[in-house]
């Protein structure tokens, strides 16, 4: 194909990149032959131009479509190459979390630095016995194809785990071992797999340490072969050690630790049993403090120590050999503390009482003088001579350094020795598996030895990894016959032989550590001149002259020679050794037993000083001069040379690991690191070796599944194999590009993708014109439905148009004439509102100036009275002013006058003359005086009362007009202020009519406010009313809030009472779960104790003359009794058995004794806890019961009165029947019985007299009862009188009365009568309860059947006429036809009744006739001819009844159970016979057993039932058909253990007849728990058959076959090949497993197992179904995409239409396959969105995050037109079911069974009419 084809516009390639290695990038432009440069643009927008190599020309990797991104198997890519590698293994890594991928027959395993839920036991359930190809990549698929190798091929296997220190290897290998031990289990009771296991923590804790790289880092290899016994179980292992890093031990780099043992000392120091240590912190010791970080985050050293101590004792090193271990580490602790001083230049010394090496001589046992001379002292030895030379510090130093790494090593070498002796097999080993965890290829800044060895080792095992690859290779062609050309690979020999040739770099270093003087720097020149000019592998630094490179196979490393001579030797100061082995410490000289003389090979070193000489013994001398230590590097070549020879006699598998960065983040993928490991670790290589061939490799079938659609109809042949060839051919023109196999087509590298582009080229054509089509399709119907819809429009608008014109036309003609009204109404309204207005203003003005002249007139009258007033009022007071100055005036001037005469009178009164002349006059002038005084009195007084009058008067008047002038002035103020009025109003008027005109500016204003408010106002009391309106609806919503809230309140507490019920159901299950499964261990450990015993009896084989008898008392009713049958083994074979038991392994039977013993204490205390739960629930039926006989005490009483009564017309009824005889016999003769004979009108008139006479008789009896009630108040009334006074007397009175006995009897009658009316009382209301109940369930029935008539009355209205009418006629039809089946089934039960009654009435007339012809004999005595005559009466013989008994001999037992149970075929019984005749039969010989009162023949037959059914089942267990047929038997005989124990509660479906044949001597509970338990086993076993059949089925039909073809493309899948999907003979179909399931519903059908109990059969079945296609469905990869889930859908809808033909939908196995149905929606909805997202959060319910999780990192598109799902997708999944709470688990238990429970199924078939075939051969038994 030409580049130019390949090369094209918006193609991808990969281009080399500085940071991330390749990056991808598309072409811009198509690329022509003669380019010199691609146009290329990068993912991130960026446009290149990439040159080429103006030399090669070679084009840049071309990138695999995303399709097979992400594939399993590297060599399903189509073009294989380093960046199409790198970029899927990244993918894989990180978008999909997928840590483990094929590359080949190599299994890629990077380090996700994070626990990972993917190696549970479920996990290695799931892979256990898959085909490698058809599980996603993972250890355990290694592990289990090596598994299934070595017991398929019988070969050994070797799994070689590689990979740099902290790539994960020591976990893989861990896991490796984990999964073999799981798997295959242990051929003893000595649990060699624990062992196995538990040699991981110690060699952990000897033997890695902490590095920069790795926390637990592995500082040696080790192979480990795990052997296997003929079955393939573990009986043993054995492990071999390389290389143990010892530099280790005295010298840590930072950030690093020493072995881990070290530390779990020092952090337990505190314990008592460590204290003798002297330990403390790991900082105090220079041998773990050198790293600066002696503490690892997340380990605790502590507990690790303890983890280490219980392996160690697992492994059989008891606790002192622990100690003395503990012993020895503590000692190199302190050795390294040991302080060396300088004494000179050429001595050092250790200072006394040093507190480290006294600890270390006194933990080791040596004294302290010898340790510390010899570290400062050497001994060297001559020929002659033996010198004792001191050494420097320096050298004592390391002399102490590398005596502590002599010891551990010895430690390590004697702890692996007796990890072995532990693991040793104790038989002989068939086969076994290897595995190698080893170092990986190691390049650093300064390689030394280690890296060297390291490095000399990959090279051995990446030839060894090559030649397998390419013999893989060669055998695949040859095999499918495809020409074998030779594919050209790298060969690292010439590597090997420049390391370990003769005269190799290993040999030059032996020869240099032999040599006197040798010293790094000559062997470094001996390399130069030895390889530096002959082998191009080896070059030498241009810097450096101590140094040296070796172009490996993965890169060139550089060799620092200092210190390969030093670590070559490996010697120590032989003196300090031989002052260990003198030590008293057990442990220390078992350690140093095989000491060799580690002599150095060097005599004397020059420029020392010689303490002391010491002539040696010859022999001596002579012994060490030829024994000479083995090198390092010779060990670890023949070493590695016994693995390689191991390796090449087994089938290798490999398993890569990869460290994915430095930092040890989780899931953080490095693309340099990755890429230098994987150039390291050979995948590359293997990449390269497949990519020279055929890569890629496809059947005919799968290859014709996925590009049929590149054939045309034509094209497709019967043949596959030919139309495969015909297309390609026609396809690809180069026919080297591909190669047709016998059964495979096998194609070059790119082929695939190509034919994938052509694929997707015509699916996208296809798909373009499905969409053009489609397209069209839908804008023509667009167009038509457009178009159709403007039609309608533009009709119904044009007729709207016109309508809206015409009512247009008639609305203008209307309001023309209402305008013309209207402006008629209104100018004659304003013409008439104008003149009413002028009359008004005129009416207004002129009465207005009417009353104003009126005022005005008014006002001037009165003016005139008022001024005539003043005037006068006026006139009158200046009149009395005038009269009053007037009178003033005069009295003034008298006053003035008589002031002159008295004045005159004074001066003539003082003469004496004048006195006398007065005196002479003054008597009569005095007289006059009096008496004219007396007058003016007289007149004064007369004055003073006229003057009070006058001023009365006066005052009167002045008050009077003071009153008439203030009411005069106030006129004036009046008429002041009338004016002012007049004035003011005017001023008024003309202010109002301002106001008035302001007052009409302001009415607008407000007229508008008004308008405004109004329209505020309307809007507002809208805005109300829509807010009351809103604030109904929500108090309608808040009713219904609270209602719904109630209603929740309600479901809530119906769903806590559900939730606590179902709690208290799932606390049952689970202890019905637990119970069982002891149960299922008890059984398991019967079936081994039998195992173990037969294989005593076998191997002892002491054949004994004799009845064989032992005792059974290990059956699981061994609280009963043994019984003895011709099953067991004799006594004296027992005998035998345990003398030779003794000699075995006793410890093994006490264990198993132990472990009965405890099984059987937990099984009693379940038992005890499940009769105290029995207890209390019979307590409270008891109570219950009590309760109830109490209401039917009253009951039993009228029973017994029926029965008196019954017996009363018993008797009348004889005597009639005695008349009947006579009359019968008097005229017998022919036609006795005939209808219409003499005897026949007898026998009816004596029938009618007597129903007659008891009907008489019911009256009479009525009519006492009323007399005895009568009485018996009375005598109550009487008693409370007389009680109280004397009732003594009263009871002598009662005796003395003259009829006694009968009031005595009327009041027992009466009383009688009194419980017989309270029970009729109590009967009558309940009956009265019962009948409201009936009336109530038929009103409610009533009620919902007019509710439902409504509702289709209503339904039928919302229909058209039509509809309605075929709906009614419908509905009348069904309502006739349930009529009509109604009146049926009453013709039924009346043919019934008819015939029934026929049947007595032939009866009563056969046993008429038989007494009729009868004879009566016997003898009549003389009274009784004379008395009465004597009728002769006709005695039938009675047959003697079957009492449903089966009676048999004690010796036919044996017999019984050897024909019914032992050699009974299941299959003619089931269908011949009636279900569960062995159980019935069983059943009725125990009847007789508990008849005759014979409690050792019950115990000996249930007995022996149980153990011969045990029996049965152990031999053929895996037959379902057996399994079900005892199952069913089992349960059958359970039931009628209940319904015949006379229990109330298992009688209540009994009959009558059923009731009489009830166990009358024995209660058998316990022997019905110990059926339950038997049931429960059975139930358990055929579970477990059903599983071995369903197993291989389940995937293969649920999951990998194409129920509908076509649908899922067949992708490439590499080298690993899945199982086809396509349906060939021998491959399982979906069909197959219904059909199986069918088989299994018809078996127990036939078998007549309870119905409830197929049910949960049925529900474990689909459980088992749903849970191994969703645990596959999680660990492939390739089942997880769309087409998939819709292949499941629909595989699931089938298995639900199966449980609606089998009317199963009810028993909860739809339920169980909830998981996988989630899981298939899963897979089709879309994965985008958030709102995706929250969908399918709310949908998975029953799927967990984890599995979520998974399922979603697993979807892969199958064709180009899917999508990927986003990390940030599943990270938004993760964040919302956070808060999930549920369990971690991944898979689903697979191995859980439903606990069982037995409902109780009582039988309705009799027992007496059960017959016994005679093919059952049991004659013996005898019907009773």
């Amino acid at each position: 194909m030409a580049a130019s084809e390949l090369y094209t516009k918006f193609a991808r390639v990969w281009v080399p990149d500085a940071e991330e290695v390749w990056k991808s990038a598309e072409l811009t432009k198509n690329y022509n032959n003669g380019d010199s440069s691609l146009q290329l643009m990068l993912e991130d927008g960026t446009n290149i131009e990439h040159k080429l190599d103006p030399k090669t020309k070679n084009l840049p990797h071309l990138r695999n479509p995303d399709i097979l991104v992400g594939e399993n198997d590297l060599t399903a890519l189509s073009y294989l190459h380093e960046p199409a590698v790198l970029h899927n293994l990244k993918v894989r890594f990180i978008d999909s979390k997928l840590i483990y991928t094929y590359c080949g027959i190599v299994l890629v395993a990077i380090n996700p630095y994070e626990s990972l839920p993917i190696y549970g036991s479920d996990i290695i359930n799931a892979y256990s016995g898959q085909n490698m190809g058809d599980m996603d990549p993972h250890i355990f698929a290694v592990a289990e194809e090596a598994y299934k190798q070595m017991a398929r091929d019988e070969r050994n296997q070797s799994i070689i785990v590689s990979g740099e220190s902290g790539a994960g290897k020591t976990v893989s290998a861990k896991y490796a071992m984990r999964y073999f031990a799981t798997v295959s289990g242990s051929a003893s009771e000595t649990n060699v797999e624990e062992k196995v296991l538990a040699s991981n923590p110690i060699m952990e804790a000897i033997g890695n340490a902490k590095t920069t790289r790795n926390d637990n880092s592995s500082r040696f290899g080790k192979y480990i072969e795990i052997g296997f016994d003929k079955r393939y179980r573990i009986i043993g292992a054995n492990m071999r050690t390389y290389l143990l890093e010892k530099s280790r031990v005295v010298f840590q780099a930072d950030e690093e630790r020493n072995y881990h043992i070290f530390y779990q000392l020092c952090a337990s120091a505190h314990l008592p049993e460590l204290k003798a240590l002297k330990l403390s912190s790991a900082d105090d010791f220079l041998f773990t403090k050198q790293g600066r970080n002696p503490v690892i985050d997340g380990v605790d050293d502590a507990k690790e120590l303890s983890n280490t101590r219980n392996a160690f004792t697992l492994l059989g090193i008891n606790e002192s050999y622990q100690m003395g271990l503990f012993q020895v580490l503590a000692a190199i602790l302190h050795l390294g503390n040991v302080e060396v001083k300088d004494r000179d230049s050429d001595s050092s010394v250790i200072p006394p009482s040093n507190q480290h090496l006294m600890a270390f001589c006194d933990l080791v046992g040596v004294t302290y003088q010898d340790m510390s001379h010899w570290l400062c002292h050497k001994k060297l030895k001559t020929a002659t001579e033996t010198y004792i030379k001191t050494i420097p510090r320096l050298q004592a130093t390391n002399a102490r350094d590398a005596l502590a790494k002599h010891i551990y090593a010895k430690l390590f070498n004697w702890i692996v020795e007796h990890v072995n002796k532990s693991l040793h097999a104790t038989q002989k080993q068939h086969s076994f598996i290897g595995v190698l965890d080893i170092y990986g290829f190691e390049t650093f800044e300064i390689n030394s030895f280690e890296q060297f060895c390291i490095n000399y080792a990959n090279e051995k095992l990446q030839q060894q990894f090559n030649m397998h690859v390419f013999k893989l290779e060669q055998e695949e062609y040859m095999r499918e016959q495809i020409p074998w050309t030779l594919i050209d690979f790298y060969d690292n020999q010439p590597c090997i032989n420049l390391i370990e040739s003769k005269m190799g770099i290993l040999d030059l270093l032996d020869e240099e550590c032999k040599m006197p003087k040798g010293s790094d720097d000559s062997w470094a020149q001996k390399l130069y001149n030895t390889h530096l000019k002959t082998c191009s592998l080896f070059e030498k630094p241009r810097m450096s002259n101590k140094a040296f490179i070796i172009q490996h196979f993965a890169d060139k490393v550089e060799y620092q020679c200092d210190g390969f001579l030093a670590k070559n030797k490996d010697t120590v100061n032989e003196e300090q050794i031989n002052v260990l082995k003198a030590s008293k410490f057990d442990l220390l000289i078992e350690l140093f037993q095989g000491e060799e003389k580690a002599t150095s090979p060097s005599g004397a070193v020059p420029g020392g000083r010689t303490r002391l000489s010491i002539k040696p013994e010859k022999t001596r001398a002579a012994h060490s001069s030829k024994e000479h230590k083995k090198t390092v590097g010779c060990q670890f070549r023949n070493s590695l040379q016994l693995l390689m020879e191991t390796l090449n006699a087994t089938t290798p598998h490999y398993v890569r690991c990869i460290k994915p960065n430095d930092l040890k983040f989780p899931f953080t993928f490095d693309p340099k690191r990755a890429v230098q490991q994987l150039r390291a670790c050979g995948v590359l290589e293997t990449i390269r070796i497949s990519a020279a061939g055929f890569p890629s490799r496809w059947t005919y079938q799968e290859f014709f599944s996925r590009y049929r659609v590149l054939m045309k109809q034509k094209d497709v042949l019967a043949d596959r194999k030919m139309t495969c060839r015909n297309v390609l051919e026609k396809l690809v023109e180069d026919q080297d590009k591909y190669q047709f196999g016998k059964t495979k087509i096998f194609f070059r590298a790119g082929q695939v993708a190509y034919l994938e582009k052509l694929r997707a080229d015509k699916l996208r054509v296809a798909c373009i014109r499905i969409q053009k089509t489609i397209r069209c399709w839908l804008a023509r119907k667009k167009y038509l439905r457009k178009k159709n819809a403007a039609i309608t429009l533009q009709r119904f608008t044009r007729g709207y148009q016109a309508r809206c014109l015409a009512k247009f036309m008639r609305r203008t003609q209307a309001a023309t004439t209402i305008q013309k009204f209207q402006r008629m109404y209104m100018e004659r309204k304003r013409y008439r509102q104008k003149q009413a207005a002028a009359l008004a203003m005129q009416t207004i003005l002129r009465a207005y100036m009417a009353r104003q002249k009126y005022r005005r007139l008014l006002r001037e009258h009165k003016a005139l009275l008022i001024q005539k007033h003043v005037r006068g009022w006026l006139a009158r007071q200046w009149y009395k002013r005038s009269l009053h100055a007037i009178v003033y005036l005069q009295c003034c001037t008298r006053r003035m006058g008589a002031r002159r005469q008295l004045k005159k009178l004074k001066i003539e009164a003082r003469s004496v003359e004048h006195f006398k002349k007065l005196n002479i006059g003054m008597e009569n002038k005095i007289m006059q005086l009096q008496r004219k005084i007396d007058e003016q009195n007289k007149d004064s007084r007369v004055v003073s009362e006229r003057l009070n009058s006058l001023e009365s008067s006066h005052a009167v008047e002045s008050e009077r007009m003071r009153t008439e002038l203030t009411r005069l002035r106030g006129a004036e103020e009046e008429a002041k202020n009338n004016a002012n009025r007049v004035n003011t109003l005017l001023e008024e008027l003309e202010r109002l009519k301002k106001e008035l005109h302001t007052t009409q500016k302001e009415k607008k204003t407000i007229e508008d406010w008004a308008q405004k408010y109004r329209d505020e106002m309307e809007k507002m009391v809208a805005e109300l009313k829509e807010q009351n309106g809103l604030l109904k609806n929500e108090k309608n919503d808040l009713n219904r809030m609270l209602k719904e809230q109630s209603q929740q309140l309600t479901e809530k507490m119906t769903r806590a009472l559900a939730e606590e019920t179902q709690q208290l159901e799932s606390d049952l299950n689970e202890e019905r779960s637990r119970y069982q499964n002891l149960l299922t261990e008890h059984l398991r450990l019967e079936e081994k104790y039998d195992d173990l015993k037969e294989e005593i009896t076998l191997s002892v084989n002491v054949p004994k003359p004799g009845h064989r008898r032992t005792d059974s008392t290990h059956s699981s009713n061994e609280s009963e009794c043994t019984y003895n049958s011709e099953f067991a083994e004799s006594e004296e074979s027992s005998r035998a058995t345990e003398d030779v038991t003794r000699g075995m392994d006793t410890s093994l039977t006490l264990k198993l004794q132990k472990r009965v013993t405890e099984l059987e204490q937990e099984k009693q205390s379940l038992r005890n806890e499940l009769e105290n739960k029995e207890d209390q629930f019979q307590r409270a039926r008891a109570r219950d019961d009590v309760e109830h006989k109490k209401a039917r005490g009253a009951e039993l009483e009228y029973e017994s009165l029926k029965r008196q009564e019954l017996e009363s017309e018993n008797k009348k009824l004889k005597h009639n029947l005695a008349e009947m005889r006579q009359s019968l016999l008097g005229n017998a003769g022919a036609g006795t019985g005939a209808p219409g004979s003499p005897a026949y009108k007898v026998l009816l008139d004596q029938l009618n007299s007597s129903c007659e006479e008891l009907d008489v008789r019911k009256e009479e009896v009525l009519i006492l009862r009323s007399q005895l009630v009568s009485q018996k108040e009375a005598m109550q009334h009487k008693d409370e009188k007389e009680t109280m006074t004397d009732p003594v007397h009263h009871v002598e009175d009662v005796s003395k009365l003259k009829d006694s006995g009968e009031i005595k009897q009327a009041y027992i009658g009466l009383k009688d009568t009194n419980r017989l009316l309270e029970s009729q009382l109590q009967s009558q209301r309940r009956s009265y309860d019962n009948e409201v109940e009936v009336l109530r369930g038929e009103l409610q029935s009533v009620k919902e059947e007019n509710n439902r008539q409504q509702q289709l009355l209503a339904q039928n209205l919302q229909l058209p006429p039509e509809a309605r009418i075929e709906a009614s006629l419908q509905h009348e039809i069904t309502r006739l036809t349930n009529e009509n089946l109604d009146l049926m089934e009453q013709l039924e039960k009346q043919d019934k009744t008819i015939r029934k009654l026929k049947k007595q009435l032939k009866v009563f007339s056969k046993k008429i006739g038989e007494m009729g012809a009868g004879q009566i004999e016997g003898q009549v005595s003389p009274g009784q001819m004379v008395d009465e005559p004597i009728h002769p009466v006709n005695i039938p013989r009675r047959e003697k009844d079957f009492q449903g008994m089966l009676e048999y001999k004690k010796e036919d037992e044996l017999k019984l159970v050897k024909n019914l149970i032992l050699e009974l075929k299941p299959r003619g019984v089931a269908v011949n016979l009636i279900p569960g005749l062995p159980a019935y039969i069983l059943f009725m010989c125990l009847r007789h057993a508990d008849y005759v009162n014979d409690d050792q023949k019950v115990r000996t037959l249930l007995t022996s039932t149980i153990n011969s059914i045990k029996k049965i089942l152990k031999k053929r267990g895996d037959d379902f058909e057996t399994v079900s047929f005892w199952l069913s038997n089992t349960c059958r005989f359970l039931h009628c253990l209940k319904q015949y124990s006379g229990d109330d509660s298992f009688m209540k479906h009994n009959s009558p007849k059923q009731n009489e044949h009830c166990l009358s001597n024995f209660d058998l509970a316990e022997y019905r728990q110990v059926l339950s338990d038997l049931a429960i086993q059975i139930y358990q076993q055929l579970i477990k058959c059903m599983e071995n059949i369903l197993q291989p089925m389940i995937v293969s039909g649920m999951l990998e076959h194409e129920t509908i073809q076509g649908v899922s493309g067949v992708k490439p899948t590499g080298l690993r090949k899945r199982t086809s999907s396509i349906a060939d003979e021998g491959t399982y179909t979906l069909d197959s497993i219904l059909r199986q399931l069918s088989a299994f519903h018809s078996i127990m059908c036939q078998h007549g197992t309870d119905p409830e109990l197929i049910k949960q059969v049925v529900k474990q079945q689909f459980y088992i179904i749903g849970a191994v296609t969703l645990n596959n469905l999680l660990l492939r990869k390739d089942m997880c995409s769309w087409s998939k889930g819709m292949q499941i859908r629909y595989n699931v809808s089938q298995l639900e239409e199966w449980l609606r033909d089998k009317s199963l939908m009810v028993c909860g196995a739809k339920e169980t396959l909830e998981p996988l149905i989630q899981a298939a929606q899963l897979l089709q909805v879309k994965k985008k969105t958030d709102e995706d997202a929250e969908a399918i959060c709310s949908m998975c319910l029953a799927l967990s995050t984890a599995q979520i999780v998974k399922v979603l990192n697993l979807y892969t598109p199958v064709n180009e037109f899917e999508e990927r799902v986003s990390v940030t997708f599943i990270r938004t999944i993760q964040t919302r079911l956070r808060d999930r709470c549920e369990t971690p688990q991944l898979l689903m238990d697979t191995k859980m069974i439903y606990p069982v429970t037995f409902p109780f199924n009582p039988s309705s078939l009799a027992l007496e009419t059960i017959q016994i075939p005679s093919s059952l051969n049991l004659s013996f038994l005898t019907r009773v």
